[in-house]
C-alpha cells in the first residue's frame, strides 16, 4: 500500500537515465538495417500467448532497448503493484477502492478477499442470475406484455456502460443465438434515441437500463424516454418489468422505476466503468452470443491475466506494449497512437480504447497528489482497416509527427469472399512494411525513370514521392475473432494501460476529469431553463445561453 501513498518519480530512476541515453544512441538508428543484419530479428521480437501472435519486431529497439525498458518495468514496482491489484488492495487511492475487474473472470473456487468477505462468491451468483435470464428468453421462456417472445434487446447505459458490451457483441456477431439482436442507446441526443426506437415493436423489445447509481443523467432520461415510448405504444405498467431489468447498485430506485428486484443485477464499487463488461454490465453480450460464449470471452480474459502475472516481463505482452508505448511517449515525443484493426467486426474497438486509455491515464498529478515529473496519456485514435489508408494514413506515412500503430488482423474471415480477405490481410502486412521500410529519394527517382519520365520531371516529383519510413508498429494476429481470442485481446490492453499508470505513478482507475462538466452541466441547464437564475460566470457561456433561449422563444 505504500506504493500507492508515494509513487516513485520514474524520472529519478536509474533505469530511467539510461534509457535517456539510449535513446540518443539510437538516434540513427535504422530498422531497415537491422532487419538487414539480424536474420533472426522476427523471432527474436515476437510472443504468443492465448491465441494472440504479437510482432513487435517493427519497432525501434534493439534486444538492448527491450531489456532497459524490462528494467524500467521492475524499477517502477510494475510487479509488485500487478499483484496488489490481483489481490483487492486498496489501489485506488483517491477513492479508496480496491480495482478487481479481474475477478470477474476468475473460476469458482478461487478466493479474493475484500474486507474480509470471499467476493468470488457474488461473482458466480451473478454469473448464475445471469445465465437463469438468458435461458429465459432465449427458450421463449420471457414473453412481453402481448405474450410474445423477445427479439430485440437494447443496452441503455453510457461511458463503459456502453462501449465495451457494443464492442463484444458487434465483434462477436457471427457467435449471435436465437437470434436476439443488441442495441445501444446512450447519447441523450433525441436523434439517437429516434433512430433506435425506429427499428423496434415494442412488444418484443426489451430494456437493460445500465447505471450504478440508476442516476446518471444520460441513462436516466434515455431510460424515462424508453419507458415513455413502452406506454405510449400499447404497453402496460402492469407489465412494465416484463420489458425492463436494470444492472445498478441502486436496487430502490430500480424498483421504483417499475423494475422487479429478482431482475435487478448488481454493481459493485470495485468495478470501474471501463473495465465493466466482464460483470452483468455484459448481460447485453450474453444475450447476444449466450452464456456459454460469454463464459469463454472471460476465459480468454482470465488466460491474459494468468500471462500477465507469471510470464517474465521480456516475453511478457501487456508488459512489452505498455514498455513500448513509454519508450515513444516519453523518449521520442509521440503524442498519439493510432490503432489500426483489419476486420469490419472490430470497427469499434478504437472507442472502447480511447476510453480505457485516455480516462484511465489522462491525469496530471500522481498518485499522492503531486504533480507528474513526465507526460502521461497520449491521444488514442484510429479506425477499421482499409478504409484509413485511404484518409489518414496519409499522416503516418508521410507527416512530421512520430505516431506508433497497432495493426490488429485476423488471419481468417467469417465471411470469405473470393480473395478478399487475403487482400485485406495483404494490405495490413503492406501497411506495417510502408511505415518501416519507406521510400528512398534513390528509389523513388529510379522508380520514376522506369516510367520514362525526363529528368526535369524525375527531379521535380521525386521529393513528393520520398517517404521517410522507419515508423514503428506492432502487428497483433490471430487466427480468427473468437470469444476466448477476444477476450485476451481485450485483457492484453486493459493490462498494458495499467503498466503504463504504474509507471508515471498514476491512478488509471479514477475520472474526477469527467465529473465537473457533469456539474457545471446542471447549473447551465437551471440557467436556460429558469428565468430566476442567476448569470453564467463568464460572457461566453451567458451569450450561448442567450443565444438558445433567443432562438426557442422564436
Amino acid at each position: 500500500m505504500s506504493y500507492y501513498q508515494h509513487p516513485l518519480d520514474v524520472t529519478g530512476l536509474p533505469s530511467w537515465k539510461a534509457l535517456e541515453e539510449h535513446r540518443l544512441a539510437m538516434q540513427n538508428f535504422s530498422m531497415r538495417e537491422a532487419f538487414k543484419a539480424d536474420p533472426t530479428r522476427f523471432d527474436d521480437l515476437s510472443v504468443s500467448c492465448s491465441g494472440l501472435f504479437l510482432d513487435y519486431s517493427k519497432n525501434l529497439i534493439t534486444p538492448e532497448t527491450r531489456t532497459l525498458l524490462v528494467n524500467l518495468a521492475r524499477e517502477a514496482g510494475v510487479e509488485q503493484a500487478a499483484h496488489a491489484m490481483f489481490e483487492g488492495e486498496r489501489i485506488n487511492a483517491s477513492e479508496n477502492r480496491p480495482v478487481l475487474h479481474t475477478a470477474l473472470r476468475r473460476p469458482m473456487g478461487e478466493s479474493v478477499m475484500v474486507d474480509g468477505k470471499n467476493i468470488m462468491r457474488d461473482v458466480h451468483t451473478a454469473l448464475a442470475q445471469m445465465t437463469d435470464i438468458v435461458t429465459r428468453i432465449h427458450n421463449n421462456l420471457w414473453r412481453g406484455f402481448s405474450d410474445k417472445t423477445i427479439t430485440d434487446v437494447v443496452n441503455i447505459g453510457i461511458g463503459g456502460s456502453f462501449l465495451g458490451p457494443q464492442l463484444v457483441s458487434e465483434a462477436l456477431l457471427p457467435f449471435t443465438q436465437h437470434g436476439v439482436r443488441t442495441h445501444y442507446l446512450a447519447n441523450i441526443d433525441g436523434s439517437e434515441f429516434r433512430e433506435v426506437t425506429a427499428k423496434l415493436n415494442v412488444e418484443t423489445t426489451l430494456f437493460i437500463i445500465s447505471s450504478k447509481t440508476f442516476g446518471t443523467l444520460e441513462t436516466l432520461k434515455n431510460a424515462q424516454a424508453a419507458r415513455t415510448w413502452y406506454l405510449g405504444k400499447g404497453g402496460t405498467e402492469e407489465k412494465l418489468y416484463r420489458h425492463f431489468i436494470a444492472v445498478t447498485s441502486n436496487k430502490q430506485a430500480a424498483v421504483e422505476f417499475g423494475i422487479r428486484e429478482k431482475n435487478i443485477f448488481p454493481m459493485w464499487d470495485w468495478v470501474g466503468g471501463r473495465y465493466s463488461l466482464w460483470s452483468a454490465i455484459g448481460l447485453p453480450i450474453a444475450l447476444a452470443i449466450g452464456m456459454s460464449n460469454f463464459k469463454d470471452l472471460l476465459s480468454g480474459a482470465y488466460s491474459m491475466d494468468q500471462h500477465f502475472l507469471s510470464e517474465p516481463f521480456e516475453s511478457n505482452m501487456p508488459v512489452l506494449l505498455a514498455m513500448l508505448g513509454v519508450w515513444y511517449h516519453n523518449f521520442w515525443g509521440a503524442q498519439s497512437y493510432a490503432f489500426l484493426p483489419y476486420d469490419h467486426y472490430l470497427r469499434n474497438f478504437v472507442k472502447h480504447l480511447q476510453q480505457m486509455d485516455m480516462e484511465s491515464n489522462g491525469k496530471s498529478v500522481r498518485q499522492d497528489g503531486t504533480p507528474v515529473s513526465c507526460t502521461t496519456g497520449p491521444v488514442i485514435w484510429g479506425g477499421v482497416g482499409c478504409n484509413g489508408q485511404h484518409a489518414y494514413h496519409q499522416l503516418l506515412h508521410q507527416g512530421t509527427p512520430l505516431i506508433p500503430a497497432d495493426f490488429i488482423v485476423p488471419v481468417v474471415s467469417h465471411n470469405p469472399v473470393a480473395d478478399h480477405h487475403e487482400w485485406l490481410y495483404a494490405n495490413c502486412l503492406s501497411q506495417s512494411q510502408a511505415l518501416m521500410r519507406g521510400k528512398t529519394r534513390e528509389e523513388a527517382e529510379a522508380e520514376l525513370r522506369a516510367k520514362g519520365l525526363s529528368e526535369a520531371e524525375v527531379q521535380r516529383l521525386a521529393p513528393h514521392k520520398v517517404i521517410p519510413g522507419n515508423r514503428p508498429s506492432n502487428t497483433v494476429v490471430m487466427e480468427t475473432i473468437s470469444p476466448g481470442r477476444l477476450g485476451a485481446l481485450i485483457a492484453l490492453y486493459e493490462h498494458k494501460v495499467f503498466v503504463q499508470g504504474v509507471i508515471w505513478g498514476i491512478n488509471s482507475f479514477d475520472q474526477w476529469g469527467v465529473e465537473l462538466g457533469k456539474d457545471l452541466g446542471k447549473a447551465v441547464y437551471n440557467q436556460m431553463t429558469r428565468f430566476d437564475a442567476a448569470p453564467a460566470e463568464d460572457a461566453s457561456t451567458q451569450g450561448l445561453i442567450d443565444f438558445f433561449r433567443g432562438r426557442h422563444r422564436g
